[in-house]
């Protein structure tokens, strides 16, 4: 089999956009684990053979054991890489951003009007890694905006600062800080002052403690959530193949390693914050993914593979050519998948006054 490795500074050169965090060590291919000694993933010179190199080091969804995503419960030595890279973020960003709902945006700027006594909001993004969420958002929000930047990683937090909007959508000014912290001891006191909490793609890897601490927090702050694009458990191909519902349990299974909720996030989240009295409302927030987004596609394709695989060392000797033929249609532009999230939306009551 052929083997390679690119790093960081090579796929950013690629993609385009953000530079390669200084210091990262070079991966090999994720395929690598899947494929048997002297085997191969694909015919030499197929599309999908080209497809397997070049894995973005730190692309999720594939982490080490125990490893968290940008937001962690304990510390991380000097050299110890956070599992997203942002190079895989910023080819994530384009589907994330089509993807959330904007249903909840209605809802959500009334609540925003009418809390009391604020001069400009206040808003928290949790895990912002590169500062999708800001870019996203803040455009869509009228009056002034001061986000405060929550993540482990000084690097994404850096860019995420660099990278913010200047202005809201009536071209009221966005300023932003930034906090490298835990968000799992958040408290209401943290979040004193804020009119909003935020994340993306996040729930999904909070244990159900960190969701209730969150919802708690949320609620002694008497602040909206708005929380998107957790994993709902379910993915769809433009051509089913016998082996997708096996791989998609197993991946499932492996988001849920350590207690983390996984795909049942969403519906943790749900009672966590009914229970604290928020009104809860939830949207579809799924990625479509066709040809236009066959980079993505294809990262994405090996790490869910490569976490099913992971996680049931059985499914080794199909998934290899169960990969390589995804790759290959997705090389071949005849490959479309929803990748289906959920995002959520908790209207704390409001605190009064504050």
């Amino acid at each position: 089999m052929r083997k390679t490795t690119a790093t960081p500074a090579d796929v950013a050169r690629r993609v385009g956009g953000i530079p390669a965090q200084p210091g990262r060590k070079e991966a090999g291919s994720v395929v690598d684990s899947l494929i048997p000694d002297g085997g191969s993933a694909a015919p030499a010179g197929s599309g999908a053979d080209d497809a397997v190199l070049g894995v973005i080091a730190g692309a999720g969804p594939v982490s080490r054991t125990g490893e968290r995503p940008t937001v962690r419960l304990r510390d991380a030595g000097p050299d110890e890489q956070p599992r997203y890279a942002p190079e895989w973020l910023e080819l994530r960003e384009p589907a994330d951003a089509a993807a959330r709902s904007m249903e909840l945006l209605d809802p959500l700027r009334i609540r925003l009007a009418n809390l009391p006594g604020r001069g400009g909001l206040a808003i928290h993004d949790l895990g912002c890694g590169t500062g999708s969420m800001g870019r996203w958002l803040a455009p869509r929000l009228d009056g002034a905006q001061h986000w405060i930047l929550h993540d482990r990683d000084p690097y994404l937090l850096h860019f995420a600062a660099v990278a913010s909007p200047r202005a809201g959508a009536d071209g009221s000014r966005v300023t932003v800080e930034t906090r490298r912290g835990d968000v799992a001891r958040l408290t209401p006191d943290a979040l004193l002052g804020a009119s909003l909490v935020t994340a993306s793609a996040l729930l999904d890897v909070l244990t159900r403690e960190e969701v209730e601490t969150l919802a708690a927090a949320c609620a002694g702050a008497g602040c909206p959530a708005l929380l998107t694009l957790s994993v709902a458990g379910r993915v769809e191909f433009s051509a089913p193949d016998p082996l997708d519902d096996e791989i998609a349990a197993a991946f499932n299974d492996h988001q849920r390693r350590g207690g983390l909720l996984g795909p049942d996030s969403v519906a943790v989240a749900c009672e966590a914050f009914a229970a604290h009295g928020a009104t809860v409302k939830v949207h579809p927030s799924p990625w479509r993914l066709g040809p236009e987004n066959a980079s993505l596609t294809a990262q994405w394709l090996r790490g869910w593979v490569g976490a099913a695989v992971e996680e049931r060392p059985a499914l080794a000797e199909r998934g290899a050519p169960y990969l390589a033929a995804r790759l290959a249609a997705c090389a071949a532009g005849e490959l479309d998948v929803t990748v289906h999230h959920s995002d959520l939306l908790a209207l704390a009551r409001p605190t009064g006054g504050v």
